[in-house]
């Protein structure tokens, strides 16, 4: 049973007071999320992904096509005691401090006091958050209620937990924690579904990410197979090379670095025949460090399925025309 299914999910609104005219916020969205993965779903601003994760907890509802969470409709009652959600932009009640919170949650939920004091206890250390617990809220910075939001998300143990952008307003070592964090979940068979538009970390998580454009799911897959085999150039590193010899290949390369004294790090094109270029650098006295192929990063893939979407827009718009 998958944790997450979505068969042909839309989502249409209008825009436009005058002359309002259909607007495709998401369109014929089909997926699927097995339980025990960390799921990324990435796309530039205003692509669909928080549109698609208000479809799943129902804060909205399609135009059309079907949605399931743990084998039940998205709007299954008993489903909802066995999800976590952490929305992009949380927000809470302000007077309550982190701990009151999460043992009103907890209460929600059907914990005991003590339990839920408990629970509270163990997620702020979780999430990071000490002594500043007893503080009320609006004391807190965004990073600081972005992690209370997450340590809310949990407070049930979940199956499926549902992230919107959860690095949001975290430094450097809030993003570390919760990478580690997502890791455990996915350790103990808890589906983690994340939106978000910093690939490095989908990168760093995810066995399987989506990529969703203008509404549209341009590409799904397991990382290894969607980057597999896809080097775009040669990186060569030499040493023992004066500044004339590279003077003279410049035209050939399409990128260099120079790294210290007599020592450079060489783009070559892969039309480019490394060996012969190397034994050309050779009989001139350099050295070789290393040649390995530079193969694509989720960023470059991202990237290449943004501008191939506009351009194909752009083609559609002038047709039309």
């Amino acid at each position: 049973m998958d944790a997450i299914r979505t068969e042909g999910l839309t989502k249409h609104y209008t825009k436009g007071f005058w002359r309002s005219r259909p607007y495709a916020a998401l369109e014929d969205l089909t997926l699927h999320v097995g339980q025990g993965e960390v799921f990324g779903f990435l796309g530039p601003n205003g692509a669909g992904k928080t549109t698609t994760l208000k479809l799943l907890m129902q804060l909205i509802f399609p135009t059309s096509g079907r949605a399931e969470i743990l084998g039940r409709p998205v709007g299954d009652v008993s489903v909802r005691r066995r999800i976590g959600y952490l929305p992009e932009n949380p927000y809470f009640y302000d007077n309550l401090t982190a701990e009151e919170l999460l043992i009103y949650f907890a209460r929600v939920f059907g914990y005991s006091a003590q339990d839920g004091r408990a629970r509270a206890s163990r997620l702020l250390d979780e999430v990071g958050i000490g002594s500043e617990r007893r503080f009320q809220l609006r004391k807190f910075s965004k990073g600081m209620i972005q992690r209370v939001g997450i340590a809310q998300a949990l407070v049930n143990d979940p199956e499926v937990v549902f992230f919107d952008e959860p690095m949001s307003g975290l430094d450097p070592i809030g993003r570390r924690e919760v990478r580690e964090l997502i890791l455990r979940l996915r350790d103990k068979g808890c589906a983690v579904f994340f939106s978000s538009h910093v690939l490095s970390d989908a990168e760093a998580l995810c066995s399987r990410v989506a990529v969703v454009v203008k509404g549209r799911l341009t590409a799904t897959g397991r990382l290894s197979d969607l980057l597999a085999n896809r080097a775009r150039a040669w990186e060569l590193v030499v040493s023992s090379v004066s500044q004339p010899v590279i003077d003279r290949i410049a035209p050939r390369l399409t990128g260099v670095t120079v790294l210290g004294e007599g020592r450079f790090s060489l783009e070559l094109p892969l039309t480019v025949a490394p060996e012969q270029l190397l034994a050309e650098l050779v009989a001139t006295g350099a050295r070789l460090v290393s040649l390995n192929p530079v193969r694509e990063t989720l960023e470059d893939f991202f990237v290449q399925q943004v501008r191939a979407t506009d351009e194909a827009g752009i083609v559609r718009e002038r047709t039309a025309s």
